[in-house]
């Protein structure tokens, strides 16, 4: 099946995708900040690069893209129909990734927490808010 855009527009579509300071991150972070919380973005000198660090806590907080990151029975995680085994093959490294960062995260002591951006969602928010809180206190 081919793809239903042009390469050009395909290409300027991925390259609008950020890493970093997404909007479930930002949500967040504001989030965190409104309840008194100080952190840190996106530490390069750990495994993963972990969207928000507490050091004082010991604890790490990933914001993973339900899509990017293969999110299980997920409503949004939907395997594309057109280059589906590259599709899969990537998500899978990213699935990889991330198990290893967590493994060496956990193994240096530090506390992993990972939100799903489907937990982000308008109806699931609140809970998702909650819960966090809760695991931070």
């Amino acid at each position: 099946m081919a793809d239903v855009h042009s390469k050009a527009v395909r290409s300027y579509n991925m390259s609008r995708i950020r890493s970093g300071n997404t909007k479930p991150e930002m949500l967040v972070r504001k989030f965190l900040h409104a309840q008194g919380f100080r952190y840190k973005l996106h530490d390069k000198t750990l495994p993963g690069k972990p969207d928000i660090v507490f050091p004082k806590y010991k604890t790490i907080i990933f914001i993973h893209g339900c899509f990017w990151h293969g999110h299980e029975n997920c409503r949004y995680f939907v395997i594309p129909k057109t280059r589906t085994e590259w599709w899969l093959n990537k998500i899978n490294v990213n699935k990889a990734n991330d198990e290893k960062a967590i493994t060496a995260l956990k193994k240096a002591g530090w506390r992993v927490i990972t939100i799903w951006t489907c937990g982000l969602k308008t109806n699931s928010l609140k809970t998702t808010l909650f819960v966090l809180l809760k695991a931070l206190s």
